[in-house]
């Protein structure tokens, strides 16, 4: 357990380390939003081409790691999806929800944890867990909300808006650039890798600071129910892995290299996701602020519990 711990403290030291700057002051009010870019169109776009670019085709095509996870994520949102739609929560608002539920932060905690506790071995699947994760879950979200908010509009304006969205995301770009470099057999040239290891890099320590400097931020919302934000919470530390674990021993029969993978991601806290889409569609953001720190706070008992029942 002691020897868990002393990996898994240094990461969520950097997210305390990120609150503190931001709270203290050391860090103004642009930081969160300046740091979050730079990870978002730099740092991981750099660390997912080299992923992509440098690995070996039987790394990326994990059929039964892809079913395991995306499906315990898939199923997660959509019931907390029919749950929160039949209350008093629209349909954009319950998509919401179900990405509190649901939108694991393999972006930000995920590749850093994976990388220290597993190796470099772990990078691959977390980049497929990252796309469905971030491109697959997020679009279907984005196509419920847009339903929910502009049930008149014309259904196919309305996707090719999030297939531009989606176009334009360069933590789906970057893999499929890399993927067309795998695809021609040709080695990323020394000077570019280079550039590529130093900026990649900055990616994982980058990502926990700002991580940290976004929970940190005071927002003015509405006090959320205690008990909406515990039933998210226990859905994504508690439901999605325990669902996970069970597809990928029981129907996927992975092997346990796989299934340690697989449930470090499913384990991870809420995403800054959610939140983002709240703000951006000008919906309540009260719960969803509170589910990312609070899962991010709890996961550090949680990750540490699942890695010592692995061990």
């Amino acid at each position: 357990m002691l020897a868990l711990l002393a990996i898994v403290l240094p990461v969520f030291a950097l997210i305390l380390a990120g609150w503190l700057a931001r709270r203290s002051g050391a860090l103004g009010p642009h930081a969160t939003g300046e740091l979050n870019r730079y990870v978002v169109y730099l740092a991981l776009p750099a660390l997912l081409f080299d992923v992509v670019a440098n690995a070996h085709w039987a790394e990326l095509w994990q059929p039964g790691f892809v079913g395991a996870f995306g499906l315990g994520a898939g199923i997660v949102f959509f019931v907390t999806l029919l749950v929160r739609a039949r209350g008093t929560r629209g349909l954009a608002d319950a998509a919401i929800d179900g990405l509190n539920a649901a939108y694991a932060n393999t972006g930000f905690i995920g590749f850093p944890l994976a990388a220290a506790l597993l190796g470099q071995g772990a990078l691959p699947p977390t980049l497929m867990a990252t796309i469905l994760t971030v491109c697959v879950l997020f679009a279907v979200a984005l196509v419920l909300i847009e339903s929910g908010l502009q049930e008149a509009r014309d259904p196919r304006r309305m996707l090719v808006g999030i297939a531009a969205r989606l176009v334009r995301n360069p933590l789906l770009v970057a893999p499929v650039l890399g993927g067309l470099v795998l695809l021609s057999g040709q080695r990323v040239p020394a000077p570019m890798e280079g550039f590529l290891k130093l900026l990649g890099a900055s990616a994982s320590p980058c990502a926990l600071v700002a991580l940290g400097l976004f929970l940190a931020e005071r927002r003015a919302a509405p006090s959320p129910s205690r008990r909406t934000v515990a039933g998210l919470v226990s859905l994504k530390l508690l439901a999605q892995p325990a669902l996970t674990w069970v597809l990928a021993t029981q129907l996927f029969r992975l092997p346990p290299p796989q299934v340690q993978v697989a449930l470090l991601l499913a384990a991870l806290p809420t995403g800054t996701g959610p939140f983002m889409v709240a703000e951006f569609y000008r919906r309540e953001a009260g719960v969803t602020s509170a589910v990312v720190l609070a899962s991010t706070v709890l996961s550090l008992l949680t990750i540490t519990a699942y890695l010592a029942l692995g061990h």
